[in-house]
């Protein structure tokens, strides 16, 4: 019960409830209250096969979105059989109830009938009262996944059970207001796959054009000459943290003035110096040959091998664990960067695959590194190439963070709209 004090501070128009604050006039009501069918897939697993009819699972269910890129069929027979059970129509609301996924939801919008596995359930409202936009927009707000973490919690078997969505309770205000609300949010939705999208097209043609510049299938204006082999052995000095020089990991600093670098630091192809640890300065002064720079190469020797970092911006003293090599060229052999993005190219995956055909290999050895060669040309060919991606790569990361920024646009919205803090209507 609310008390007279707790009552003064509830602004006019609000009133408190166990869902936090809300306006006077939202209801808050079960999932079974709101939807008129909650109903799961098949608990039996097809057999898949053909093109008749579409089977989704919880992996084509995505925050949102309805992924059909890796999508499964089965046949008319069994189809049948699922259907009759979960008659899914466009407008509901899919929400997977088991897996790492569980918690996700996405609103149909397929006209034709398919079938759906026991991970997925579908919700279905009352349109002339209720609007699914609406309602797709709660479930995926941060405090309704939170009510989903709690729903789960207590049992062996982490799943959403039909019991259990139909006890999730939502915050229902008018029809008038979802509708707005759900628009407004749509709108966001929809700038931010566009966003996705044109992220998507921009890192297909730095692919493409990956492919072209570092082969010579495709040159730059005014340059012809012939291109030579660089060695890995011959023409690249590679340092890395010895063995007797390994670090504990009661050495990992949270803060100090000499930073740790790790693969995983790397983000884009950069170091992400904000999730670096530190150490100690006698660990850092221990090896000078470790010690990073500006235009230093880095690629990762242990457990996901092959990632590949570039140091463009030292943020301060720098020092590598031992699962990093940096590579250098001898004698201006080779562009760092140039370099950089021949080993981010399918010309090192394809070496990377070739050596490690047939094993379980979690480890790139420097013997078998060194064995890697490429074609490159001149040293200003080499620059106007780098300087060509390196472009590209600026335009991806001001992409990458307008994207952030609208994703985090979003989650504010979300909290102000869907709470009634800030209202529409």
């Amino acid at each position: 019960m609310v008390s007279s004090v707790e009552e003064q501070l509830v602004s006019e128009g609000y009133k408190k409830t166990e869902l936090g604050t809300i306006p006077e006039e939202w209801l808050i009501k079960t999932a079974r209250d709101i939807f008129i069918k909650i109903q799961d897939g098949t608990h039996f697993s097809p057999k898949i096969g053909g093109n008749d009819y579409l089977y989704v699972t919880s992996k084509n269910i995505r925050p949102g979105k309805l992924d059909l890129s890796s999508a499964e069929y089965i046949d008319e027979k069994q189809h049948k059989s699922i259907y009759k059970r979960c008659d899914v129509r466009k407008g509901d609301i899919l929400l997977t109830k088991d897996g790492a996924n569980t918690g996700n939801a996405a609103l149909n919008n397929i006209n034709d009938e398919f079938s759906l596995l026991s991970s997925v359930a579908f919700l279905r409202v009352s349109k002339e009262i209720y609007s699914s936009q609406y309602f797709l927009q709660q479930i995926m707000s941060p405090s309704f996944q939170q009510a989903v973490q709690v729903a789960m919690s207590g049992n062996a078997i982490t799943r959403l059970t039909l019991d259990k969505i139909n006890k999730l309770e939502f915050l229902v205000p008018s029809t008038k207001e979802q509708t707005a609300i759900a628009t407004a949010l749509s709108d966001v939705d929809a700038l931010i796959t566009s966003l996705e999208k044109l992220i998507a097209k921009k890192r297909a043609i730095k692919t493409a054009a990956m492919q072209q510049l570092l082969t010579g299938k495709k040159r730059l204006p005014g340059f012809e000459e012939d291109w030579k082999t660089v060695s890995m052995n011959r023409d690249a000095d590679l340092k890395a943290r010895i063995g007797w020089q390994a670090l504990t990991t009661t050495e990992y600093l949270d803060q100090g003035d000499f930073y740790l670098v790790t693969g995983t630091d790397f983000k884009g192809g950069r170091v992400n110096w904000s999730t670096c640890h530190y150490v100690d300065e006698w660990r850092y002064s221990q090896d000078r040959n470790i010690q990073l720079t500006n235009g230093d190469v880095l690629l990762t020797k242990d457990g996901t091998i092959g990632k590949v970092g570039y140091v463009d911006k030292l943020n301060g003293p720098a020092t590598l664990n031992s699962g990093v090599f940096v590579i250098r060229p001898v004698q201006n052999a080779f562009n760092p960067m140039y370099l950089f993005y021949i080993l981010s190219s399918r010309i090192f995956d394809d070496f990377l695959n070739r050596i490690t055909a047939g094993s379980t290999i979690t480890h790139l050895y420097q013997k078998d590194f060194v064995t890697f060669e490429f074609e490159a040309p001149n040293l200003e060919e080499q620059n106007q190439i780098a300087a060509v991606f390196s472009s590209m790569d600026d335009e991806l990361d001001k992409l990458d963070q307008r994207l952030i920024k609208t994703q985090n646009l979003k989650q504010g919205m979300m909290q102000e709209l869907l709470t009634g803090r800030t209202r529409l209507v």
